[in-house]
């Protein structure tokens, strides 16, 4: 899981291309804009929403979508978009921060909160990790806490319309607090362990947790 999705060679170097990028752009925040003060180091703001990905976007149908939630929890659970629409909605006005260098700001997201995910399935004390996976073989880890702050969720709307297939639809995790590599699109299954298993950026060179007001783009 570590070395992530098999990735053709003409992919291969749109990743390579991806990751320089990351590592050269440092965009300064505009000092005219008033909004800058809540833009992170070396973060600039744009207003439309970049697509970046491993250059594949899973057709799912949305009656075939299914995100399984196991590993070390009291209850394994699969998840259905129809089992999703009958737990408590949730909606967050949240930034997106990728580690590309750009921010969207207040963006308004609907689904399913982590939290009341994480309520159901009980995770054992020894869960302190968690390895995300994506239907397009995508993995990326993080400490089991973050799927507790409070605007985290499992997001199948944006802006009030169902999420697209180019932005993770019909369903991703959304994770506010931490550069957007974290929230996997197209989000198939959380697995809760006991040790932390690095996912495929991480495993390249990015940094464990992606904090973007520490600026923790790579370890």
């Amino acid at each position: 899981m570590t070395d992530g999705p098999f990735i053709p060679p003409e992919r291969a170097k749109l990743v390579e291309r991806k990751t320089a990028w990351a590592r050269e752009r440092r965009a300064p925040a505009g000092r005219g804009d008033p909004m800058a003060r809540r833009l992170p180091p070396g973060q600039h703001r744009v207003r439309d929403w970049p697509v970046l990905d491993l250059g594949a976007h899973p057709n799912l149908n949305p009656k075939d979508w299914r995100l399984s939630v196991e590993g070390l929890v009291a209850t394994p659970t699969v998840y259905s978009l129809a089992d999703l629409a009958a737990i408590p909605p949730f909606e967050v006005t949240a930034d997106i921060h990728c580690v590309t260098a750009w921010s969207r700001l207040d963006n308004r997201w609907r689904g399913v909160a982590t939290r009341d995910l994480i309520a159901e399935v009980r995770p054992l004390d020894e869960a302190r990790f968690v390895i995300l996976k994506g239907y397009d073989g995508y993995t990326t880890n993080l400490s089991a806490d973050w799927l507790h702050e409070p605007d985290s969720l499992i997001a199948t709307h944006w802006e009030g319309k169902p999420l697209t297939r180019e932005h993770g639809g019909p369903a991703r995790l959304v994770v506010p607090a931490l550069y957007f590599w974290k929230s996997a699109k197209w989000i198939r299954s959380i697995r809760f362990v006991a040790r932390d298993v690095k996912g495929f950026w991480e495993a390249r060179g990015y940094h464990d947790v992606g904090d973007p007001w520490k600026e923790q783009r790579y370890g």
